[in-house]
């Protein structure tokens, strides 16, 4: 009996059949799967190649544009180039090939091969335009890149100015630049804290898109002084701390021709400089000391020193806890002082001819700095005479007694009342410049002298803008007992001033002086509403930064 198993069947069985054919119709369903992948990703496939020229192709312009690497601005080389200030580029610049560095403040893409750049340099803003060309070597890919651009980067741009067919709106220069090569220096992030846009808008604007409906960002003054850098390049501010440097300089140079000597005199001191308590004290090795509140004691011993005439410009720190429109805990100081021959009024003159001078200066050399921020911030022209007007301070008195306003005759003024007598000064007189002098001793500092026919009196002054004190003034104390005896009488310690005193005692000729705040001549010149627009970064007794 065979032990071999019976031989395989030719015919498959029912159960073999049935496997066979799932498993063929598996095989089928992954097949037509996969062919449906496959055809799917050959299709995309397809899709990108014909996209990937377009994107992807060789740019043989591609050295026209681009970020530059930072090791290529690192002081690397030195190119040879010569750059155009954007403020140059007018009419007579025509067909002339520049080259140009500004920020860039506006994009305005027209479509795959046009664009235009406007880009802006301090005061000054220029339109670029950029058009695909093979001839202008511009490709659709710089234009794209330029259109990239966040607003406010910096930006280098080559190429030729043109005068456009019709006069540009948008910008200062009236000539357009045919762009032929765009780098881009520094990036700005995409989103800034605040647009350039919204900071510059004028009430004028508000107003108008308040009544069509319309909503406009308005830029509070807190937000503006946190982000300060971006702030000082709206237009109104670039004008705003030329207009200052303006009268620094004017300050500088009448003083000069009146043979005044600049002085710089130490901030850091052992007692205070003007009284009182307003003070920032600090440890000076050890031993107390304060900031200065004025260079007063320095330069008055400068004239001890035998200098005749000095100035100075500097920084100026008060304690005090004013959270006005005008009161800056640190500001820039203009300070003079000279020797009197005989009478006070020699001062009074020094100032006369230097503010003439300053207005004078300013409307005739600033008119376009003036116009700028009259977009932003309107104000009529400061009315002045050419002889300033003096009035007493009885006189004063009088005429805002005359009007309804009850003054302590042997009291200071308060803001209101300044600003009611300088309205009354205007209206009689003409003027929103003039000096009030013969104060209440009361109200002014220890070292200024009292009247010869009245002690009660001070020879001293105050001058005025628009209705706000801008300087104090008055002949000073010269005689060491004196000096001393009315330190003592407003409370302050004589041992804390005595090298001061006893400069006095070594010789000292009769002599007076003023001092005037920087920004609050240039917040009064302009009608500012607020000295925070007229100080770079302005230190208050809420902001100690940026």
């Amino acid at each position: 009996m065979s032990s071999e198993p019976p031989p395989a069947s030719a015919t498959p069985s029912t159960e073999e059949l049935s496997a066979d054919l799932s498993a063929a119709t598996i095989s089928k369903k992954q097949l037509n799967k996969e062919a449906r992948k496959a055809a799917k990703a050959a299709k995309a496939d397809k899709a990108g190649k014909a996209e990937k020229p377009q994107a992807e192709e060789e740019d043989p312009f591609a050295a026209n544009y681009g970020d530059v690497p930072v090791e290529e601005i690192q002081s690397k080389a030195v190119s040879g180039r010569a750059w155009t200030d954007v403020g140059d580029l007018d009419e007579a610049a025509a067909g002339r090939s520049v080259l140009i560095r500004g920020s860039a403040q506006l994009f305005r893409p027209v479509s795959k091969k046009m664009a235009f750049v406007v880009l802006r340099q301090c005061m000054s803003t220029v339109q670029c335009v950029l058009v695909a060309s093979a001839d202008a070597g511009v490709s659709t890919q710089m234009v794209r890149f330029a259109a990239s651009l966040s607003k406010e980067s910096i930006v280098d741009v080559e190429g030729v100015v043109s005068i456009p067919k019709e006069p540009l709106k948008a910008t200062t220069q009236q000539v357009e630049i045919q762009v032929r090569k765009v780098y881009c220096i520094n990036r700005a992030i995409p989103t800034l804290p605040i647009n350039l846009e919204d900071a510059a808008r004028s009430e004028a604007e508000f107003e108008k898109a308040e009544q069509t409906g319309e909503k406009l960002v308005r830029v509070l003054q807190d937000t503006r002084l946190n982000y300060r850098s971006i702030d000082l390049r709206t237009p109104a501010n670039q004008a705003i701390f030329r207009i200052q440097f303006q009268v620094e300089n004017k300050f500088r140079e009448y003083l000069a021709s009146k043979d005044f000597i600049g002085i710089h005199s130490p901030k850091l001191i052992s007692g205070s400089s003007e009284g009182g308590a307003a003070v920032f004290k600090l440890q000076y090795n050890g031993q107390p000391a304060c900031l200065a509140q004025s260079p007063q004691l320095y330069k008055q011993m400068a004239i001890c020193g035998g200098f005749g005439r000095v100035f100075e410009v500097g920084p100026v720190f008060r304690a005090e806890n004013s959270n006005t429109h005008r009161h800056l805990c640190e500001f820039m100081g203009l300070d003079a002082e000279m020797e009197i021959k005989e009478h006070y009024f020699e001062v009074c003159d020094i100032i006369d001819g230097l503010f003439v001078a300053i207005f004078k200066h300013l409307n005739e050399n600033c008119k376009k700095e003036l116009e700028t921020i009259n977009r932003q911030y309107p104000f009529e022209p400061l009315k002045y005479l050419e002889k300033t007007l003096k009035l007493t301070y009885a006189e004063g008195i009088q005429m805002l007694k005359e009007a309804g306003t009850e003054i302590d005759p042997m009291g200071d003024l308060n803001t209101e009342s300044e600003k009611k007598l300088g309205r009354l000064v205007k209206e009689k007189y003409g003027t929103e410049f003039f000096i009030l002098y013969r104060y209440p001793l009361a109200v002014r500092p220890f070292y200024t002298m009292p009247c010869y026919d009245d002690p009660a009196y001070s020879n001293s002054f105050d001058v005025f803008i628009r209705g706000e004190e801008i300087i104090s003034g008055a002949q000073r104390v010269h005689t060491p007992e004196l000096l001393r005896k009315r330190a003592i009488e407003c409370g302050i310690d004589a041992n804390t001033i005595s090298s001061y005193i006893e400069s006095f005692s070594y010789g000292a000729p009769p002599h007076g002086g003023f001092g005037v705040g920087l920004e609050r001549v240039v917040m009064l010149f302009c009608a500012l509403n607020n000295i925070r627009k007229t100080s770079l970064f302005p230190r208050d007794p809420q902001r100690l930064t940026p």
